[in-house]
């Protein structure tokens, strides 16, 4: 099994359409290992997009995560991170395929609404840097309908 981090940023919370896209994962068959309501402090923001620090855009974006409430989770599953992604869309919201949470929801690049790991290293450094190492393990009762 393997485990993403997904946010749903403050565009998304403020919109309400946290349940919305809760669902979309949960109907995908992936599975909720950790969820947390929180806002972002300054420094979690810095170090969560530290690989952008030398961006003109990372300024905005530090302000952006930090100006309301997010959605933090850890999704698993077969291939999570691509299955995650896919669902979510597209990173610019006129390029994601219809169906997706970017293309259904979103308009721009800067309020797409979602976040989630772009691959195993992201997904390991992301998971440890909003949850920590000890996620709970438990069995789904569904899981024999959604995984072979």
């Amino acid at each position: 099994m393997e485990r993403t981090f997904v946010m749903i940023k403050p565009d998304g919370v403020q919109r309400g359409l946290v349940g919305e896209i809760l669902a979309r994962f949960e109907r995908r068959g992936l599975k909720i290992v950790a969820l947390e309501f929180r806002h972002v402090s300054l420094s979690l923001a810095e170090a969560h997009y530290a690989v952008h620090k030398e961006r003109p855009f990372y300024p905005g974006l530090i302000t952006y995560i930090t100006s309301g409430p997010v959605v933090a989770m850890v999704l698993e599953g077969p291939d999570a991170i691509r299955i995650a992604r896919a669902t979510m869309g597209a990173t610019k919201p006129a390029e994601a395929a219809p169906g997706t949470i970017r293309a259904d929801f979103g308009l721009e690049i800067g309020r797409n609404l979602v976040h989630g790991s772009d691959g195993p290293d992201t997904a390991a450094f992301e998971i440890n840097l909003w949850f920590g190492d000890a996620l709970p393990t438990w069995e789904r009762a569904t899981d024999r309908w959604i995984l072979e």
